[in-house]
């Protein structure tokens, strides 16, 4: 029995437990309800009570603050009011002042107007006098034009008319006087110069060729250079650059081109392929690139050779080979590489007599013409060409100026460029230096006589020495001594504008007037 009694006693025991948990589970949250009721309202009392005292201490403060302000104000408005006055003050002030001006410039006014009057006055006194003054001027002018039979304008027009033309004359007479006296200095300075420079240098002529001629050894090589069908020929051809010219003309052929380079490759590619019998395209092929390698060789030999001679230092290899092909170009019949040396040596003589530097002068010289070396393939006058090649290579201002200025295409900026401009004409005015076709020997002597011609007073023009000089004949009645200064001068810088031409060119203007009568 006993361990069932233990039994029901842990049950009992566990049933009392659990209901003991139960009553604790449900009076717990009554009793913290009832603790927080009691909290809340504590703290509802005590918000109240808080809140009456910020309340109060609130009305405090702005029944505080509202007197400051009050009183602030009050301050505000009595230094507003002294503000009010002071400017009331000052404005009183002007008002006086400016009633006190108003008076004064009243006063001056009157003063003015007093003034003007009296001016006004002695206007019209003047302007009464003026009129009479004027009406005895004009009785006077009345009388003198009387006695003298010329009007006022008449006179006038008389007198600027004498005064013009004692003016005009003695201008052109003192231009003349002037002009005589500095040519005779210059013409004497020149001519010791030039005599000296021509006198130490001496050159000899060539002829001026676009073609060159080869002679065969017989009619049948001929046939042989023109090959099985013409494949010989045109091999040449496209290989050269060049026309070779076949005719009936025994025992030669001729070779033509622009490009004097290429003419003379082909020149010596054909004496050696007439030489050696063998003419074939591919033996053809083999002595072109052989020629033209020595031709290369012998072309920047030549430049160097030029350099050596004048003793120049530090030019570029590059440019003395464009000094070495100008031995194969001319210019009216002038060898270009022959008249650059001239020149070179001419102005480098002038330039030491005159005591510049002697090697600038000869640098500036020899390089004068360069673009002659290639004006054949490019295009462009041989001037620009020159500069661009000298400004390239890196030539001196004074090089590239002369190169500019030689033919007068810019003006000359340095002594240096006006003795080269100097030597070149030497060079190229010398007899027999140079020689141009007929054709264009015709239009030059054309356009020179047009020229003449065109002008007011010419009667007849004749141009004399193969165009070196023109001789104009005028009409004594419409140009006067002095106009005859003026005409030449005109056609001179007229020819040297329009036209091309080697060395230079005389104008004389010739003016002759006769007075004839027969005696019956």
């Amino acid at each position: 029995m006993e361990p069932y009694l233990a039994i029901i006693l842990i049950i009992v025991a566990l049933l009392v437990g659990a209901g003991g948990t139960v009553a604790v589970f449900l009076l717990v949250p009554s009793l913290k309800k009832k603790s927080a009721t009691k909290n809340a309202d504590k703290i509802v009392r005590d918000a109240e009570i808080k809140a009456e005292q910020i309340r109060k201490n609130a009305q405090l403060d702005g029944k505080q603050t509202v007197a400051e302000m009050k009183q602030e104000a009050e301050k505000d408005i009595r230094e507003r009011k002294q503000e009010y006055l002071q400017l009331e003050n000052k404005l009183n002030q002007r008002e006086a002042n400016i009633d006190r001006r108003d008076a004064n410039l009243t006063n001056k006014e009157q003063i003015l107007e007093d003034k003007t009057e009296n001016l006004n006055r002695r206007l019209r006194e003047c302007d009464k006098k003026e009129t009479l003054l004027q009406e005895k001027i004009d009785s006077i002018i009345s009388e003198l034009e009387k006695v003298a039979q010329y009007s006022v304008q008449e006179a006038k027009d008389e007198i600027f008319a004498r005064v013009e033309s004692k003016l005009s004359k003695e201008i052109a007479a003192f231009i003349k006087n002037k002009e005589d006296e500095a040519n005779e200095k210059a013409e004497e300075n020149a001519k010791n110069i030039l005599g000296l420079a021509i006198s130490k240098f001496s050159q000899e002529e060539v002829t001026e060729r676009t073609v060159s001629v080869i002679a065969l050894p017989s009619d049948e090589m001929k046939g042989r250079i023109i090959g099985r069908e013409g494949r010989n020929i045109r091999s040449l051809e496209q290989l050269l650059g060049v026309d070779l010219i076949i005719d009936d003309t025994p025992e030669v052929i001729t070779v033509s081109c622009f490009n004097p380079i290429r003419r003379e490759i082909a020149k010596r590619t054909l004496d050696l392929l007439i030489k050696d019998g063998r003419i074939q395209p591919g033996r053809i092929e083999e002595v072109t690139a052989k020629v033209s390698s020595e031709m290369n060789q012998q072309i920047q030999k030549a430049g160097e050779d030029a350099a050596f001679k004048l003793g120049l230092p530090k030019i570029n290899k590059e440019l003395l080979s464009y000094v070495g092909r100008l031995k194969y170009r001319t210019s009216y019949g002038q060898n270009a590489y022959d008249h650059s040396m001239e020149v070179a040596y001419l102005a480098g003589i002038m330039a030491a007599e005159l005591g510049l530097d002697q090697n600038l002068a000869k640098r500036a010289g020899l390089l004068h013409d360069i673009g002659k070396s290639v004006d054949f393939e490019q295009d462009g006058s041989h001037v620009e060409l020159g500069a661009r090649l000298a400004k390239k290579y890196g030539e001196p201002d004074v090089v590239i100026n002369s190169i500019e200025s030689h033919h007068g295409d810019v003006p000359a900026k340095y002594v240096i460029a006006h003795l080269v401009q100097a030597a070149d004409t030497l060079s190229a005015a010398r007899p027999g230096a140079r020689s141009e076709t007929l054709e264009n020997y015709v239009k030059r002597i054309e356009q020179l006589e047009t020229i003449c011609k065109s002008y007011d007073g010419v009667n007849q023009c004749y141009a004399m020495q193969s165009g070196r000089e023109v001789r104009v004949m005028v009409m004594p009645d419409k140009v006067d001594d002095l106009s005859a200064f003026k005409l030449a001068r005109d056609i001179k810088e007229r020819i040297e504008n329009e036209m091309t031409y080697p060395g230079q060119i005389k104008v004389s203007v010739i003016r002759e007037y006769r007075a004839t009568e027969v005696a019956k």
